[in-house]
């Protein structure tokens, strides 16, 4: 329970029933205006284990503010016009997020404008007694698929790292690694970012029942992350070891997820345990005061209609826009098409590698070839940005996820700047190698307003600010891949620049033949 300044704990005079029922009405209806936002949260729950804690996230907020009601009842619920101002920030932002189809920042918006409408309504000094229930909120928005690769490569360097130190000679190759009983590889299921978030959601909950000063909250948090970080590495190099030593027979199926649940069992308990040596939990979190008797129900009625009226028209305004935009007509699509220029003729396909890019009006996958070299040509373009048709979404991707990637590997990705008619280029390039030693060098670049951009968050925001603003927020993915040899990346690099500055003029041409909306 968080500590109340006296300076925050005013005289109690609101009915509370009042304020309270004035204030769920309102949550009531914000989430039923922003339910599109909270069903992609739900989605997620149902879809993937990693986040199925989502779903107890509300309730345990709500129970810690009802293990709360004595204290919280003893202050004033004041509505604070202050409020208003985050309130208005948090809905600017949702509606960006919601323009570009981030619906991982839509989702972190949504929360913060339910507190923010709860700090209106009942002012700042529930907020300030209030903020750790209300800030766990935050946890139930589903994110972390990001640190699935850096979580990956950890795994694997801690798990490398020990088994050298037991004397076990190793191999390894990126994820992959070789000891003399077998071949192992580091994959998604193993990078143990469901442990990390199960961890962290524990970890916040049982610092803040069982301290009380923040230093040792913050502490307990940190440690919350980096011991299942450790722990999974640990255990990764348990799997080996016990894989190793029994000739292959254990710990090569599916018995080895089992024995990482088991693991993180016995290490959280550990955690907990631990932490309980400088427990707090006994020490009262608020000073009690006696509340004075309460004003009138007529005088409080007359404070909150006002305040709740303004807090709904500005929650209100900004899923309201949003269905506005999503009734405009799509713009008509033209039969376009890209020229083969400066030499290069259309050929067969080279390579049964196909990247993944989702819900583009207009697709075009097509092979060229000029003086002995081939190059793959894939335009993915979106008319405008919509849910399940955006530019830049966690669903376009160079391979599938790793666990799906059964005859391609990412040897590499990254950004890098390259040289193309003569300017240099951002792109994000990529390395892939394939079934019977293939060797594929892929560079992808996206193209809105005439402007290549490779930063992804750079061109959400720049897409959702042109549709809020009504302007064309039509986008374009520009991937070129072409053959090399393994020691003649060079070459390769060389290749694709002179086919981007061959082709670039058609494709710009392609693009001014649609009209925006």
């Amino acid at each position: 329970m968080s500590a109340v300044p006296q300076s925050l704990l005013l005289p109690s005079q609101g009915n509370w029933r009042i304020a309270g029922g004035v204030t769920i009405g309102i949550l009531i209806m914000l989430i039923g205006l922003f339910w599109p936002t909270v069903r992609t949260m739900i989605e997620i729950w149902d879809i993937s284990d990693t986040y199925t804690h989502g779903y107890f996230i509300f309730p345990l907020s709500a129970w810690l503010l009802w293990r709360m009601r004595k204290e919280l009842s003893l202050i004033q619920p004041r509505p604070d016009y202050m409020g208003l101002v985050v309130l208005a920030v948090a809905g600017a932002a949702w509606l960006l997020a919601d323009a570009g189809s981030v619906n991982v920042v839509a989702q972190y918006a949504f929360v913060s404008i339910l507190i923010a409408a709860v700090w209106t309504l009942l002012g700042r000094a529930f907020l300030w007694a209030a903020l750790f229930p209300l800030a766990y909120l935050y946890l139930a928005v589903p994110v972390g698929a990001s640190l699935i690769l850096p979580m990956v490569d950890i795994t694997a360097d801690i798990a490398v790292t020990l088994l050298r130190w037991t004397g076990i000679p190793v191999y390894r190759d990126g994820n992959f690694f070789s000891v003399p009983s077998g071949n192992w590889s580091v994959v998604e299921a193993c990078a143990g970012i469901n442990y990390l978030i199960a961890s962290f959601t524990l970890g916040m909950l049982y610092a803040y029942l069982t301290y009380r000063s923040w230093h040792r909250r913050i502490l307990f948090a940190l440690a919350s992350i980096v011991v299942p970080i450790l722990a999974n590495g640990f255990r990764a190099y348990m799997i080996v070891m016990i894989g190793h030593l029994s000739d292959m027979r254990l710990a090569v199926g599916v018995d080895h997820f089992i024995y990482g649940w088991v693991w993180f069992g016995i290490v959280m308990l550990l955690l907990f345990w631990v932490g309980s040596f400088w427990r707090e939990d006994h020490e009262p979190p608020v000073r009690s005061i006696e509340p004075p008797a309460p004003p009138s129900r007529d005088a409080q009625v007359s404070r909150m209609l006002p305040v709740a009226l303004v807090t709904l028209a500005t929650i209100a305004i900004w899923p309201a826009y949003s269905w506005w935009l999503g009734q405009r007509e799509l713009p008509a699509m033209p039969d376009v098409h890209v020229e083969a220029q400066n030499g290069w003729q259309a050929s067969e396909a080279f390579t049964d590698w196909m990247p993944h890019w989702i819900g583009a009006d207009w697709k075009m996958n097509q092979s060229f070839s000029r003086d002995g070299t081939d190059v793959m040509l894939e335009l993915n373009y979106y008319v405008t940005q919509r849910q399940g048709a955006e530019l830049v979404s966690s669903q376009n991707y160079l391979l599938r996820h790793i666990a799906e990637a059964q005859s391609w590997v990412l040897d590499e990705r990254g950004v890098s700047t390259v040289m193309i008619a003569g300017e240099p280029r951002p792109v994000l390039q990529a390395r892939l190698r394939g079934p019977n030693d293939q060797h594929l060098l892929v560079w992808q670049w996206n193209v809105i307003n005439g402007t290549p951009l490779v930063n992804d968050h750079l061109a959400s925001l720049r897409l959702a600010l042109d549709r809020v603003t009504l302007k064309r927020d039509d986008g374009l993915s520009v991937l070129i891949a072409t053959p090399y040899e393994d020691t003649d990346i060079q070459t390769a690099a060389a290749t694709l620049a002179r086919f981007a500055a061959d082709m670039e003029p058609a494709i710009a041409r392609t693009l001014d033949r649609v009209d925006g909306p």
